[in-house]
């Protein structure tokens, strides 16, 4: 089974081998890596790059081969189809992190995903839409008169944390250490020495923490997620580690994809004034505005783990087995093959297919919590800050584009005339 290759492909594959790109292109893209993308897309959709360095890696560029690739089966995400140097390296410094629904295939990955999906639908979510505007305000109210504040940490970031911990369970004293250890989980696994050390240490925190609430859980079952889950043990049969395991899953993913989701999404609407206006007068539009900040500056710029359980061909280029493919998102989000005018912020735009949460089985389960807050939080921000501006000129802008396939702001240091009352 071969990938079929649209135009562009077809020219990679009549032009022969591209070089390999440097780890760089991952670790030190800049603050705009789309130019590098369309020329990817143009040029090699598929194409190798040293990254992990050493190992043998390709990147996908075009949305076509994107989505095929997510549900071809000879795409595995168990680490049990990676070199041995990564499977040794991820069960030294964290083998906890590697047992739940995001490592699997089917039908291990279809019984993991069990322990979850039942607890992220959409009507269960919309429960939770009046304690998110509660948490969302009393932010708000923290903030001064007027001023400036850093509208990522103080705001993007600590909302789904709080909005996460609290659908846990986890007491308000426990949280700054969770999201500490949190923050380190997500980065990569083979990055160097120190950095694997320093992911072991966080890793044995967070199990330790996590089965002690576990423990106390199972000794008083309330309407928490963690007891959610304990109830899901009684359906089927989960071991604790992969109950941990899941629940280091959802403080990870519950809380940076959403972060970067409101960060990068406000500093969009900041640069685009027209669309800022647009929002702030017609608040209904916020649900179509959500997909398009998702498709324009997505919060994930590559998909998580993927590597060839065979050797193969994807598009006439040669992918060894235990290759690592890492399907890049945000560049497959604008693709101009399927966007009109990619490059350019619209709110309005319909049909808005992005791989923002991933496609198919591996579809994120949290995207209905994510859009929730989002909405939440664009709607109040927009109506309690008049004159939010930019604090900086958008090339001073630290962005974050790292190891853990995030795609994020550092600071977003923004000023506003005055804060509103709720």
């Amino acid at each position: 089974m071969t990938t079929e290759a649209h135009p562009a492909q077809a020219q990679q594959t009549a032009a022969g081998h591209c070089p390999a790109l440097p780890p760089e292109f991952f670790t030190q893209p800049g603050a705009n890596p789309y130019p590098a993308f369309a020329e990817l897309r143009q040029k090699c959709p598929v194409r190798q790059i040293n990254h992990p360095p050493g190992a043998e890696a390709y990147v996908v560029a075009d949305y076509d081969t994107v989505s095929k690739l997510f549900g071809d089966p000879r795409i595995s995400k168990s680490v049990n189809s990676g070199p041995k140097w990564f499977r040794d390296v991820l069960n030294e410094s964290s083998p906890i992190l590697i047992k739940n629904m995001l490592t699997a295939d089917p039908p291990e990955h279809t019984r993991l995903r069990k322990l979850v999906s039942r607890a992220f639908v959409p009507r269960r979510m919309e429960l939770l839409r009046p304690r998110i505007q509660e948490i969302t305000d009393e932010l708000i109210d923290a903030f001064p008169e007027t001023g400036e504040v850093d509208l990522f940490n103080d705001f993007a970031l600590a909302l789904p944390m709080k909005v996460i911990c609290e659908f846990l369970g986890v007491p308000v004293e426990d949280r700054p250490a969770l999201h500490e250890w949190g923050l380190i989980l997500s980065g990569a696994p083979y990055a160097d020495e120190e950095s694997n050390a320093r992911l072991k240490w966080a890793s044995e925190k967070t199990e330790a923490y996590l089965l002690d609430l576990l423990a106390q859980r199972r000794e008083n079952i309330g309407e928490d997620l963690v007891s959610s889950l304990i109830r899901a043990t009684d359906e089927d049969v989960f071991t604790n580690d992969e109950l941990v395991s899941t629940l280091i899953l959802l403080i990870i993913a519950g809380h940076k994809t959403t972060a970067n989701l409101i960060g990068n999404g406000t500093q969009a609407l900041l640069q685009h004034p027209d669309q800022f206006e647009l929002l702030r007068n017609d608040p209904s539009l916020v649900d179509n505005a959500i997909e398009e900040f998702l498709r324009y500056e997505g919060p994930v710029y590559r998909g998580t783990l993927r590597l060839a359980a065979q050797d193969m061909e994807i598009n006439g280029v040669p992918i060894p087995k235990e290759s690592f493919v890492h399907l890049l998102l945000n560049s497959a989000n604008r693709d101009p093959e399927v966007f009109e005018e990619p490059d350019r912020l619209d709110i309005t735009r319909q049909g808005i297919r992005h791989f923002a949460f991933g496609h198919g089985a591996h579809f994120c389960p949290g995207a209905p919590l994510s859009r929730v807050e989002g909405q939440v939080a664009f709607t109040t921000l927009l109506r309690r800050l008049p004159g939010l501006a930019l604090a900086v000129q958008p090339d001073e802008l630290e962005w974050v584009f790292d190891n853990s396939a995030s795609r994020g702001l550092a600071k977003l240091p923004v000023t506003y005339d005055r804060r509103l009352p709720r």
